[in-house]
């Protein structure tokens, strides 16, 4: 059976413009590899909010699941809850329990629960909040789309709260073999043996050392005996 599959759509100018290094990407491919799902698709996208709209109704379309990472804080610039609410044609405004999260949480800590803390409360009808046990303002599943924070180490606890809830299928396993020599020496051996294990991912990743080229083989799988098999082919090629 086909693992589930997923897309991820970063939003905003900080990224494109560089000021900002994306890390979300990395870490949730990471997580998603564990869990049997696999990342097809990644997307980045300005705070524009026709073009999020575009974006999460194509992905959310084509992908078994969207993550969304970025936009749904208390600034005018944080437009993300509005334009998934359009593109999944749901109503949005303040919800009650995301409200007393947030005034719990400004009270302990002694804040104005003021207007632009209450824009983090805005959720689509129908959403399912997701729990942020790091900073509380909540993201929210919406249909087939996990909308979460842009900081890193809040998008984390994110995905950890909603990767439980999603069902899988057998984790991605990979092996590789360091070969030194060139990809021009070993495409048609390696592509001969890709043809011979097409349930199989082969990839080639070149590099250069101390001026000397060499290459890493890498083969990716759900069925352990199979991947040895092709690794114990693989490194006879090469020995």
């Amino acid at each position: 059976m086909t693992n589930p599959t997923a897309a991820i759509l970063v939003i905003g100018d900080e990224i494109l413009s560089g000021r900002t290094r994306d890390s979300n990407l990395h870490f949730l491919a990471g997580e998603l590899t564990r869990s049997g799902i696999t990342l097809r698709e990644a997307r980045i996208v300005a705070d524009i909010h026709p073009e999020i709209v575009a974006a999460v109704r194509a992905l959310s379309g084509k992908y078994t699941h969207v993550f969304t990472s970025g936009g749904i804080g208390p600034t005018h610039d944080d437009i993300t809850a509005d334009a998934v609410a359009e593109a999944m044609g749901a109503m949005i405004g303040p919800r009650a329990d995301a409200l007393a999260l947030l005034q719990a949480h400004y009270d302990r800590q002694g804040l104005p629960f003021n207007e632009a803390r209450q824009r983090m409360a805005r959720i689509p009808d129908g959403a399912t909040l997701i729990d942020n046990p790091v900073s509380i303002a909540p993201g929210f599943t919406l249909g087939n789309v996990h909308v979460m924070a842009g900081v890193p180490n809040i998008f984390q606890a994110m995905v950890a709260s909603v990767l439980p809830k999603l069902t899988g299928g057998p984790p991605l396993l990979s092996q590789s073999l360091r070969v030194d020599r060139g990809e021009g020496e070993i495409a048609g051996p390696f592509g001969a043996l890709a043809a011979e294990f097409p349930d199989l991912s082969m990839g080639s990743y070149p590099f250069i050392q101390n001026g000397a080229h060499g290459t890493n083989l890498v083969i990716r799988g759900t069925d352990a005996a199979r991947l040895d098999q092709a690794m114990v082919k693989l490194t006879r090629m090469f020995a």
